[in-house]
C-alpha cells in the first residue's frame, strides 16, 4: 500500500511540475473539451461552443456518431463546461426524434463514469454525485424555465461537466447502420440569474406489488425544512404497472395540486397548471397507483423492465441566496395524511394506445409496420391534423441579419405573394402620451409626415432591402396586411385612415377609407383604426376600429360599408363580441372565420364571416392580461402577448397552437435581444415566423425546428444539403457575435493548436499530450483498484441506485446497473446548495397601454 501511495505522490507531483509548461497541456485539454469528431453522417455543427454575445453561449451536446446493435442500449456523453466562471443554463432543446431515441437525460456533475468521446452507461454515469438537469421523451416539447430562473453550473459550486444519457430501444430504425448524432442544446448565460432552479426527487424504494392485485397504492410523504421553494414544472415515471402519479403540498391538512399524469405517456417535464411555493412547515407528498394484475409474481422497487419505479421529479427555483440545486424524499413520515388524499390520485388516467410509452420500446408503431407494409386506404386528412403530427417548434434563425436593420417604431410586419417580408415601421415618429388629446385628435402634425419610406420589402434569406416606399404619406403607422394582388393594405392611427397602395405605383393610394385627422364612430370614419384583413376570395375588406372604437367594421373590395359589429366590455367577463382594443386580425379562409386579438382582455376571438357568429374563443393564462397579434396558416394560430403588469409572471413571448383545439403546442422567445413590445406577427406555410417589436425597433426571424434541425435519423426527413448551410451559421455567428472573453480564449487555443508550427516544437508539445495521458491512467488504475476493496466489486458511484436498492431485503441486484440510469436512480445531499448574494429586483410597473 505504501509503495502505491509512493507511486501515485510521485505521478502527481510529476504531474504537477508538467503544469508549468502551461499554454501548450491547457491548449490541448480545452481543445480536446471544445471540438470532438462527428461522423460524416451526422449532419450539423462540429462546434458544440456557440457564442451569442458577450454574455451568452449555447452548447451543442450531441452523441458523436454512434449506432446501436442491441435494443435498450444506453450511450453516455460527457461535455465540459467551457468555462470556470459560474453561469446559468436557461433553456433546453431536445436533438432528438422518437424514431430514433427512446429517451434522453442530461445530468450535472464534476466526474463523468469515463472520459471516452462516448460510454455504455452500465459504466455509471458520474463517479461523483450528480443533479438531473433534464429529460425528454416520445418528441415532447422543449422545457422552458420562467423568466429569470436558471440551473447554476461552474464556479466553485455548480457542475463543470455535463453527462447526457440516450437510451435507444427499439433499433429497428438502425437496419441502415446510420448514425445517430441526437442530443440536447442548452442556452447558457453568465449573468447572475436572480432565481436558481433544482429538483426534488420524491421515490419509493420499498413498494411491493403482489401478482394479481388489482389496485396497489405506493405513498412517499416528507416534511419540507428548507427556504421556500416555488414548482414550475413536474415529471413522472414508472413502469409498466403505473397507472396514474399525483403529487401534492400539504398545508394545515388543506392538499394542494402539484401535478397528475400517467406515467405511460410522454415523461417530459410538464408546467404546472397553478404555481405552488412550498414553505418550511410543509409536507410534500405523492401517491403512484400501481396494478399487479397480469403478473405471476409479486413485484418490486429495481431498474430492470420487469421491475418498477415509484419517482416524482418536481422542477423548482429558489432564491439565490437560499437555493438548494438537489433534495431527495424516500420516506413516508405521514401515512396517516393519506387517508384524506383527494379522490382524484386514485383514479387512472385513460391513456390512447398510440399514445402508450413502454419501458424498452415504443408500442405497436414498428411492429405493425414490420408486420405489413401495405400501406393503408385512409380519409384525407384536414390541415390541422396534418401540421400536427410534426413534431413542431420554431426558434430564432440566429444567421439572419435582419435583426440589426433597426428601422423605426415596427408597427406591422407581413409577407407578399413573393413570401418577401414587408416591414411598416415609423421613421422618426413616436407614439407617446403626448401625441393624442383626450378625443383622440393627433397633436403633433406640425411635424409633418414621416419624410422617409415607411414600407420596406426584405429579402427573407440575408435580409437585405429589396425595395422601400411610403415616404411623405404617414403619421403613425399601425396595421399591414398584404392580399393575393401584393396591395399593401395599411392603417394609421393619427390619419385614422386605411389605405391601399400599389407596391409598384407612384400615383398614390389606390384606395382611401376614412376621414383624414377625423376621429368618428359612423359608417364613414374610424377612430385609431388598428388592422386590416382582405378575403382572399371575395375580396371583401374587414378593418379592426380601433383604440377608441370597439368594431369589426366590414366594406366591399370597392371600399362601401357593408356592416359591423361589437361593441366595448366591461367588467372582468366579457361577452363574445365584445372588445376592449380589437388590434389584429388573421382570415382562416377556408373556414369562413375571422379571428381577432381583442388586446386588452387578452383573448382570442374567431367569427363566421357571412353571418358574424361567434364561433370560439381562445384564452390562455400564460397569455397574461394581452394579446397583441396573430396570424393564421396551416391549421397553426400564431401569436404574441404584451409586457406583464407589475406583479404579473406571465413572461412576454410568441405563441403557437393548434387552432382546432386552440391548445398551445409551442411557445417561443429571441435569443438575440429580447421582446419589448412585440406588436405584430406574421408566418408563412414553411413554418417561418417573423415578430416585429415597436418598442425594440426590431424584427425577429424564426423558423421550424425541423428546417433548423441537423438530425441523424432519416425517418425525421432532415435532408442532408444542410450541413454546409449550419457550417456557414456557425461561422457567421464567430464574425458577427462578439464572443466573451473565455470563448475567444478558446479559439485562440485551438488555433494554437492547429498551428504547431508557430514556434513550439512538435516533439515537446507530443512528449507533454502523453504526459497527462500516462498520469491520469495511473490516477484511474488506482481509484478502480481502491473503489473495488471499498465495496466488493465494481461500481459506478454514489448515483446508481442499485447499489442502494441491493442492501434492501427481497430485491434483485440482476441487470440493475444498466437500467437503473432511467435517471431515477441518483441520490444528493440536501446541503449541496450554496449561497449567493443576487437579489431579486421586480421589474417596473409596465406603461400604459394607450400608446402602441
Amino acid at each position: 500500500m505504501a509503495g502505491v501511495r509512493s507511486l501515485l505522490v510521485l505521478l502527481l507531483v510529476f504531474q504537477s511540475s508538467c503544469l508549468g509548461f502551461r499554454s501548450p497541456l491547457s491548449v490541448f485539454k480545452r481543445f480536446k473539451e471544445t471540438t470532438r469528431p462527428f461522423s460524416d453522417e451526422c449532419l450539423g455543427t462540429t462546434r458544440p461552443v456557440i457564442p451569442i454575445d458577450s454574455s451568452d453561449f449555447a452548447l451543442d451536446i450531441r452523441m458523436p456518431g454512434v449506432t446501436p446493435t442491441q435494443s435498450d442500449t444506453y450511450f453516455c456523453m460527457s461535455m465540459r463546461l467551457p468555462t470556470d466562471e459560474e453561469a446559468f443554463v436557461i433553456d433546453f432543446k431536445p436533438r432528438a426524434s422518437m424514431d430514433t431515441v427512446h429517451h434522453m437525460l442530461l445530468f450535472g456533475c464534476n466526474m463523468p463514469s469515463s472520459t471516452g468521446s462516448y460510454w455504455y452507461c452500465d459504466e455509471g454515469t458520474c463517479i461523483d454525485k450528480a443533479n438531473i438537469l433534464y429529460a425528454w421523451a416520445r418528441n415532447a416539447p422543449p422545457t422552458r424555465l420562467p423568466e429569470g430562473v436558471g440551473f447554476r453550473v461552474g464556479g466553485e459550486t455548480g457542475s463543470k461537466y455535463f453527462v447526457l444519457q440516450v437510451h435507444y430501444g427499439d433499433i429497428s430504425a438502425f437496419r441502415d447502420n446510420h448514425k445517430d448524432c441526437s442530443g440536447v442544446s442548452l442556452h447558457l448565460t453568465r449573468l447572475p440569474q436572480p432565481l436558481i432552479a433544482g429538483m426534488y426527487l420524491m421515490m419509493s424504494v420499498d413498494t411491493v406489488i403482489p401478482a394479481g392485485e388489482k389496485v396497489v397504492n405506493s405513498d412517499i410523504s416528507c416534511h419540507y425544512k428548507k427556504y421556500p421553494m416555488h414548482v414550475f414544472a413536474y415529471r413522472v415515471h414508472t413502469h409498466h404497472l403505473g397507472q396514474v402519479v399525483s403529487g401534492y403540498r400539504v398545508r394545515n391538512e388543506q392538499w394542494t395540486l402539484i401535478g397528475r399524469q400517467s406515467p405511460q405517456l410522454p415523461q417530459a417535464f410538464y408546467p404546472v397548471e397553478h404555481p405552488v411555493d412550498v414553505s418550511f412547515g410543509d409536507i410534500l407528498a405523492a401517491r403512484c397507483v400501481f396494478t399487479g394484475e397480469g403478473r405471476t409474481e409479486d413485484t418490486h422497487i429495481g431498474g430492470t423492465s420487469s421491475d418498477e419505479m415509484c419517482n416524482l421529479y418536481i422542477m423548482y427555483y429558489m432564491e439565490a441566496k437560499h437555493a438548494v440545486s438537489f433534495m431527495t424524499c424516500t420516506q413516508n413520515v405521514a401515512p396517516d395524511m393519506f387517508r384524506t388524499i383527494p379522490p382524484e390520485a386514485n383514479i387512472p388516467i385513460p391513456v390512447k394506445s398510440d399514445m402508450v410509452m413502454m419501458h424498452g420500446h415504443h408500442k405497436g408503431k414498428i411492429e405493425t409496420e414490420s408486420k405489413d407494409k401495405t400501406p393503408l386506404l385512409q380519409q384525407p386528412k384536414r390541415e390541422e391534423e396534418e401540421v400536427l403530427e410534426q413534431d413542431f417548434h420554431v426558434e430564432e434563425a440566429l444567421d439572419w441579419p435582419g435583426v440589426y436593420l433597426l428601422p423605426g417604431q415596427v408597427s406591422a410586419v407581413a409577407l407578399d405573394p413573393k413570401n418577401n417580408l414587408v416591414i411598416f415601421h415609423r421613421g422618426d415618429h413616436i407614439w407617446d402620451g403626448n401625441s393624442f388629446d383626450s378625443k383622440f385628435v393627433y397633436q403633433q402634425r406640425g411635424l409633418g409626415p414621416i419624410e422617409e419610406d415607411t414600407i420596406l420589402v426584405i429579402d427573407p434569406n440575408n435580409a437585405t432591402v429589396l425595395q422601400s416606399s411610403g415616404k411623405n404619406l404617414f403619421y403613425l403607422p399601425h396595421g399591414l396586411s398584404v392580399d393575393n394582388d401584393g396591395n399593401y393594405w395599411v392603417t394609421d392611427v393619427a390619419l385614422h385612415q386605411v389605405f391601399k397602395l400599389d407596391p409598384n405605383s407612384k400615383e398614390g393610394p389606390l384606395l382611401i377609407l376614412g376621414r383624414s385627422m377625423q376621429p368618428g364612430s359612423d359608417q364613414n370614419h374610424f377612430c385609431q383604426p388598428t388592422d386590416v384583413a382582405v378575403d382572399p376570395d371575395t375580396g371583401t375588406i374587414f378593418v379592426s376600429d380601433g383604440y377608441c372604437n370597439s368594431r369589426i367594421m366590414q366594406f366591399s373590395p370597392s371600399g362601401n360599408f357593408i356592416t359591423q359589429w361589437g361593441e366595448e366590455s366591461s367588467g372582468r367577463n366579457p361577452k363574445p363580441g365584445q372588445f376592449s382594443i380589437p388590434h389584429s386580425l388573421a382570415l382562416v379562409p377556408h373556414l369562413d372565420q375571422l379571428c381577432v386579438a381583442d388586446r386588452e382582455n387578452g383573448r382570442i376571438q374567431c367569427f363566421k364571416t357571412d353571418t358574424k357568429e361567434f364561433v370560439q374563443e381562445i384564452k390562455h393564462a400564460s397569455f397574461g392580461r394581452n394579446v397583441f397579434a396573430i396570424s393564421y396558416v396551416s391549421g397553426l394560430l400564431f401569436a404574441v402577448n404584451g409586457k406583464p403588469y407589475f406583479g404579473d409572471q406571465e413572461p412576454v413571448q410568441g405563441f403557437v397552437m393548434n387552432f382546432s383545439s386552440g391548445e398551445i403546442i409551442d411557445t417561443f422567445k429571441p435569443v438575440r435581444k429580447h421582446f419589448d413590445m412585440p406588436h405584430d406577427i406574421t408566418a408563412s406555410a414553411d413554418g417561418t415566423v417573423y415578430v416585429g417589436d415597436a418598442h425594440a425597433n426590431t424584427v425577429w426571424k424564426f423558423t421550424s425546428a425541423e428546417k433548423m434541425e441537423h438530425r441523424s435519423v432519416k425517418k425525421a426527413g432532415i435532408e442532408a444539403q444542410e450541413i454546409k448551410e449550419s457550417e456557414a451559421v456557425v461561422e457567421t455567428k464567430m464574425e458577427n457575435n462578439p464572443a466573451s472573453s473565455e470563448l475567444q480564449k478558446i479559439q485562440e487555443k485551438q488555433k494554437l493548436i492547429k498551428e504547431p508550427d508557430s514556434g513550439v516544437p512538435v516533439v515537446l508539445i507530443t512528449t507533454l499530450l502523453v504526459i497527462p495521458v500516462v498520469v491520469l491512467l495511473a490516477i484511474a488504475i488506482f481509484i478502480r483498484w481502491k473503489k473495488s476493496r471499498a465495496f466488493g466489486g465494481k461500481g459506478s458511484g454514489g448515483l446508481n441506485l442499485g447499489n442502494f436498492f441491493a442492501s434492501r431485503k427481497g430485491y434483485s441486484r440482476k441487470g440493475f446497473d444498466r437500467l437503473s440510469t432511467e435517471g431515477s436512480d441518483h441520490e444528493k445531499d440536501e446541503e449541496d446548495g450554496s449561497e449567493s448574494e443576487e437579489e431579486y429586483s421586480a421589474p417596473l410597473p409596465a406603461p400604459t397601454t394607450s400608446s402602441s
